[in-house]
């Protein structure tokens, strides 16, 4: 396979939703794209097909081990009534904060749902964050509502979460019964009002709110109906959590915007189930990220155990896609896995491969219509076809942030040159437009397709007794992309020893998370840091792992 890493991969002959990529990019613009009527998404997303006539189609499978539920939009449209109903009587008004804290289940699902439904701000968590990483983001725009369930609730450190005035249990919520009083609780917005707030890691502080409004909506129903090209009897399957940007936006809003029928998985990554599924529900549509590809490849000929043959669509997200499993998933499946380029901070796909045109492979595609990239030098400047630089896209986009909660200066950062939002990496564009990854403009940590703030990692680590310095970079690896390693200075009096290490790597996993957590640490007598400031050099520390790899390598 790694000797085709030069081949396109022509489009497979079908009818897809974007039939010509260069027509519709010369005439689209979002007012194309704009549903008309009352504004607000969580209708859109569900209420609407109710009131269109599809109530009784699918909604979604959920399938954890031996348990399957389904539901159709009318009975999803139930819940979340009942949900909103509940949070109303608890005074959540307008513009409040809620947060989301459960297992990837239906109920999580609803509940985002039914607080954006009334008008409200929804945080969706993700299930495996632990104490310090739940407080941090409820403190940060003071949430005053939390939905979680009686177990996970144990990871919520209330007394030290001063605004949070309510904790509902999803349990208590499902066990009350249902009105059917006829009250509407769909609060009426506009499109600048607030609806989501994702909390995504930074290389030099805590995790920072990036909110989203409303307007978001045609940008996310529009890139569903072309990248994801769904179709009314399409299955569709996001592997995201929700407490994650592509698990919401990806895994909820954009699929059923579009009407499709989700699955929702629960439980941990394991080959033969995630291929059990596809074959049990005939998944058509299939978003994940490359770790997930990567450790599938690897698992061999296992998959030939199933029948995929349902399966029309792949997608990724997360971290540049190797050409090798795109080779793979073409080869062993028959199936075109699509790479798709966006950030929590841009509300949805901004450079993608589409069904009807051809991959590059090792390219994220290119514009998606309504789109400009641009190419930028240190001044701001546009540079010629096949010069790397910063990666920026023409403002404004419907989806584009509308804030960073509390942080206008961080906020600003990203528009640095009029006009331009800088995303932080650096790429270049063929003569075709098609856009190649080459690098993150600062100490960003991707790994698994998660992207990790170096700053808190290390905050962390200096918390533990043994501890006196810390400096956190990737490490390049060939499953998850890039490892989280630690490099640390012992204080006087504690000595190295695997079981200091291993307790090290605990405390930060029950902490934060586990997927934070170093997975190598490495004691050293002094880390580089800058001569005037004494700041850490992790470009330094990184360079070293590098040069160790090249050394490995020769020998």
């Amino acid at each position: 396979m790694t000797s085709n890493k030069e081949r396109a991969i022509e489009p497979v002959p079908g009818t897809y939703n974007l039939a010509d990529y260069n027509e519709v990019r010369k005439n689209f613009t979002w007012d194309d794209a704009d549903l008309n009527g009352k504004l607000n998404i969580a209708y859109e997303t569900i209420d609407r097909h109710v009131d269109d006539g599809f109530g009784s189609k699918a909604a979604l499978h959920y399938v954890n081990g031996d348990e399957r539920v389904s539901y159709t939009f009318k009975e999803v449209k139930e819940k979340t009534d009942h949900y909103a109903r509940i949070l109303k009587e608890h005074g959540v008004e307008k513009s409040d904060r809620v947060f989301v804290f459960l297992p990837k289940t239906p109920e999580c699902y609803i509940a985002i749902l039914a607080v954006i439904k009334i008008g409200a701000i929804a945080g969706p968590l993700f299930e495996a964050f632990m104490e310090d990483a739940v407080r941090d983001r409820i403190n940060d725009c003071e949430g005053t509502l939390l939905i979680t369930d009686k177990e996970m609730v144990k990871r919520v450190p209330r007394e030290d979460i001063p605004s949070l005035e309510t904790i509902l249990y999803a349990e208590d919520i499902e066990a009350e019964p249902f009105l059917d009083n006829g009250e509407e609780y769909v609060e009426w917005v506009d499109k600048e009002d607030g609806m989501l707030i994702h909390y995504t890691s930074g290389s030099t502080g805590k995790p920072k709110g990036v909110l989203h409004a409303h307007k978001v909506l045609p940008h996310q129903y529009q890139s569903g109906k072309w990248v994801l090209d769904i179709k009314d009897d399409d299955i569709y399957w996001c592997t995201s959590h929700p407490g994650w940007v592509t698990g919401s936006v990806y895994g909820l809003f954009a699929p059923w915007l579009n009407r499709a029928t989700i699955v929702i998985q629960g439980g941990r990554f394991k080959a033969e189930e995630w291929y059990k599924l596809i074959a049990e529900l005939k998944v058509t549509i299939w978003y994940s990220a490359p770790t997930a590809f990567r450790m599938l490849l690897s698992q061999g000929d296992i998959l030939k155990d199933y029948d995929l043959s349902s399966l029309r669509h792949i997608l990724s997200v997360g971290e540049p896609l190797n050409p090798e499993v795109i080779y793979w998933a073409w080869e062993e499946l028959g199936v075109r896995i699509h790479d798709t380029w966006w950030m929590t901070e841009t509300g949805a796909h901004l450079v993608v491969n589409l069904p009807g045109e051809k991959i590059k492979p090792g390219s994220m595609g290119r514009p998606f219509p309504g789109i400009e990239i641009g190419i930028l030098d240190e001044a701001g400047n546009v540079v010629p076809h096949g010069t790397t630089g910063q990666l920026a896209v023409k403002t404004p986009w419907p989806g584009m942030m509308k804030d960073i909660w509390g942080n206008k200066e961080k906020f600003n950062s990203y528009f640095k040159y009029e006009g331009w939002y800088i995303s932080g990496d650096l790429a270049y564009q063929d003569e075709e437009e098609y856009v190649f990854f080459q690098s993150r403009d600062d100490d960003m940590i991707n790994s698994a397709g998660e992207r990790i703030g170096p700053f808190e990692v290390e905050s962390k680590l200096i918390e533990h007794e043994a501890i006196q310095e810390a400096g956190v970079i990737g490490k390049p690896d060939k499953v998850r992309g890039e490892i989280v390693k630690a490099f640390i200075v012992l204080r006087t009096g504690f000595t190295e020893s695997p079981k200091l290490l291993e307790e090290i790597r605990v405390f930060v996993r029950n902490n934060l998370a586990a997927h934070v957590a170093p997975r190598e640490i490495e004691v050293m007598q002094e880390l580089p840091k800058t001569t005037i400031s004494g700041k850490i050099l992790r470009r330094e520390l990184k360079q070293l792992e590098i040069e160790k790899a090249e050394i490995l390598n020769t020998i």
